[in-house]
């Protein structure tokens, strides 16, 4: 028998695989007896977004992974100023009104990110490279804009305001102390691959980031740790962008 009062919460994108998220939210719900469920909603194509809605009549929130953080945007009531300065939405927050449902997107990587990275930064830390040019990589740029760190972009092809692998040499390494891994290069099951950056210019008054959790210690971190480099990897922002995703499900922001 359904339960007419439990709440829906669930992951959009395609392909889904093993979710961080369902097991995260899941658990959740059990420790704490909240009457709530987590479903993953894999689907091969955005137009069938609104079809989760109308078959889900107690759906609250929702997330949302790739492919479909920038493709979901024109699917969506309103959009927050962070997710609109940012071009991605990771969150959807579901209103219920007397006769209408409003959909409102907002971006919580940027804040799991920044909360993560703050505790690590010194003052020595005023310029960043972010490798990669996706989706991820603009949730990364706009919590360094808050924290008032200059950030340059890498990219494998020439782009406008972006330097490319090949251009990266010691006067761009030792000036930029802090570098992030927004591809998805190193990630299970491709673990002996990395970033083709010049780590051997890495020195101790590097941070480097990836945000890659799987595997915990990527070869982009290992080569990191190896030249004296603080290293993180993105198990933290995962977790802290779940717990904002909860506080917007619950009007906590």
């Amino acid at each position: 028998m359904t339960d007419s009062n439990k709440k829906i919460f669930g992951l959009i994108g395609y392909p889904l695989g093993h979710s961080f998220s369902r097991k995260f939210f899941n658990s959740k719900f059990d420790d704490e007896k909240i009457n709530a469920e987590y479903l993953n909603f894999e689907i091969d194509d955005i137009t069938k977004f609104p079809s989760i809605l109308k078959d889900h009549i107690n759906i609250s929130g929702l997330n949302v992974t790739i492919p479909y953080k920038k493709q979901i945007i024109p699917y969506l009531d309103e959009i927050d100023s962070d997710a609109k300065a940012i071009g991605a939405v990771n969150v959807i927050k579901i209103i219920k009104n007397e006769n209408r449902t409003i959909s409102k997107g907002y971006n919580s990587d940027f804040s799991g990110f920044k909360e993560s990275l703050q505790p690590l930064l010194r003052e020595n830390h005023r310029h960043a490279l972010i490798l990669g040019t996706g989706g991820a990589s603009k949730a990364v740029a706009h919590a360094l804009h808050l924290l008032k760190i200059e950030a340059t972009y890498v990219s494998r092809n020439k782009k406008d305001n972006a330097l490319t692998y090949n251009e990266l040499n010691s006067d761009i390494m030792a000036r930029n102390t802090l570098i992030i891994n927004t591809t998805p290069v190193g990630m299970y099951p491709k673990i002996n691959e990395c970033p083709d950056i010049p780590y051997k210019f890495i020195t101790p008054q590097h941070i480097c980031y990836d945000l890659i959790y799987n595997p915990e210690e990527t070869l982009f971190l290992k080569h990191a740790k190896d030249n004296g480099a603080i290293i993180k990897n993105g198990m933290e922002m995962l977790r802290l962008q779940a717990l904002k995703a909860w506080g917007i499900w619950n009007n906590e922001y």
